[in-house]
């Protein structure tokens, strides 16, 4: 087992694009960690260079205490699972599992029982036997992380292997993943772009973009505590409801030990407002009044959209079926301290 650091890693590709612009944490040893942003953010060429398979331009990279940046991918100790599955379609169940021990010269007895105890586990005993064309795509991925586990790796790395799968597997899939790695105790890293994949999967949560870190945390702090308004935007669905307001606004809301004379930017959680009728707001409250645009009733709970008098828009979240009609007049309130408030340019959180 062992932890991986990063250290002012870089990447820069031919004609200077900047993909990873200097990226410093630690993943401890045995810990789940998810790095989670939109498309180009540099979280898959961040998982590309611990594999080996990219280049570290700058800074460096640790498996334990070695420093990987040269060592070819091989000889690193590490297990990838990668979204297309990557099976060799001619292969067998039990071959495709087995062709990595294989090669590193691992002796017949022990490349069985590896492979038969790892099926067990993942519970493709019975299609050990099949070739991947014969298998669902469920089946199919429990192969590939199949041939990761006998590999008993250092690190296991995860590119997006849920994307291919349908929502309903993917949730069962998640659960598989986490109570595999739970019980290896095998340090992890996973890219994924679902923001709900990354909060259910994490011990810890790194979120990127544009080839930076953004923010670092354990990803129920990271939903509560969010440090830009780029972290409250993208972790969370519906998105955290943003709102500019000027200084004496934010002098009025209360909770700041200083009001920037530039304003600033307001959040809160579509669930932490509720409904009111016009004028019923209660006094000192956060109100915002507002017009039914749509609504989407999604089983246990409603979501709203409303157009605000002030301009812009908003989101509440509902319980139950219940909501206003499409053109009705309404009040959003805030609940007591449940907002978020953040600086002008959106890069530093300003209430503690």
């Amino acid at each position: 087992m062992a932890g991986v650091n990063f250290s002012d890693v870089r990447k820069v590709y031919p004609g200077g694009v900047e993909a990873v612009k200097g990226v410093t944490f630690d993943v401890p040893d045995g810990a789940f960690c998810v790095l989670v942003g939109p498309s180009g953010c540099g979280k898959s060429t961040l998982l590309r260079m611990v594999a080996g398979v990219e280049t570290v331009s700058a800074g460096a990279i640790k498996i334990g205490e070695r420093v990987v940046n040269d060592i070819e991918p091989a000889d690193r100790d590490i297990a990838m699972v990668f979204q297309n599955y990557a099976l060799y379609p001619h292969m067998t169940v039990y071959n495709n599992m087995a062709y990595g021990l294989r090669n590193r010269k691992v002796p017949k007895p022990e490349i069985d029982r590896l492979v038969r105890d790892a099926a067990k586990i993942l519970e493709i005993s019975d299609y050990l036997d099949r070739k991947p064309r014969a298998l669902s795509g469920g089946q199919r991925q429990r192969v590939a992380m199949g041939r990761a586990i006998v590999r008993q790796p250092k690190v296991f790395l995860f590119d997006e292997p849920l994307s291919n799968l349908d929502a309903k597997l993917r949730v069962s899939m998640r659960v598989e993943i986490k109570k595999l790695q739970k019980s290896f105790a095998t340090t992890s890293i996973y890219v994924t772009h679902d923001q709900l994949e990354a909060m259910t999967l994490a011990d810890m949560l790194v979120v990127m973009n544009a080839g930076l870190v953004e923010q670092i945390g354990v990803p129920l702090a990271v939903y509560e505590k969010p440090t830009t308004t780029f972290v409250a935007a993208f972790i969370g669905a519906p998105p955290m409801n943003l709102l500019r307001v000027q200084a004496e606004e934010l002098a009025g809301i209360g909770g700041l030990r200083a009001v920037p004379a530039e304003g600033g930017i307001v959040g809160i959680r579509p669930e932490d407002l509720d409904l009111a009728p016009v004028g019923s707001a209660p006094e000192g409250a956060v109100a915002l009044p507002l017009t039914v645009e749509a609504a989407e009733r999604v089983g246990p709970e409603s979501f709203v959209y409303g157009t605000l008098d002030r301009g812009g828009t908003v989101i509440v979240r509902l319980p139950g079926q219940a909501v206003p009609s499409i053109g009705e007049k309404a009040t959003a309130v805030a609940r007591h301290g449940k907002l978020h408030i953040f600086a002008a340019d959106g890069r530093k959180r300003l209430d503690s």
